[in-house]
């Protein structure tokens, strides 16, 4: 298998309520997803048809549906999910989400806070 093979979604944003202060979960802020999920392409590149791939369209909008529902405390949790929901895909073998919260309240100047996971099949 072609396993070094990757489809890259970078910088997807929608704004949320996940955090763990009150003023968090009231007034939200905008996060923003990175994905990489490592499958093979072989399939897809020799038929040239999207039903063989990932569909990153249909991909940004499910990460999106993620961000806007469901509110969590953690980024972790939030990353969980999104892991999940691409792992759902039997073609994808690993993936790594990353989740920005640029807005985070942090007391001194900073330019992001993230948290990143990898996730595989067993």
């Amino acid at each position: 298998m072609d396993f070094a093979d990757e489809i890259t979604l970078t910088g997807v944003r929608a704004f949320g309520f996940h955090g763990v202060y009150a003023d968090e979960k009231r007034e939200g802020q905008e996060f923003v997803v990175d994905v990489a999920l490592q499958l093979s392409l072989r399939p897809a590149a020799e038929s040239d048809d999207v039903v063989d791939t990932v569909h990153y369209g249909e991909l940004a909008e499910r990460i999106v549906a993620h961000v806007e529902n469901d509110p969590v405390d953690l980024l972790e949790t939030l990353a969980q999910r999104i892991a999940d929901d691409v792992l759902s895909d039997e073609r994808v073998m690993l993936v790594t989400v990353t989740v920005h919260k640029p807005q985070a309240p942090i007391t001194v100047p900073f330019g992001d806070v993230s948290v990143t996971i990898r996730r595989g099949r067993a």
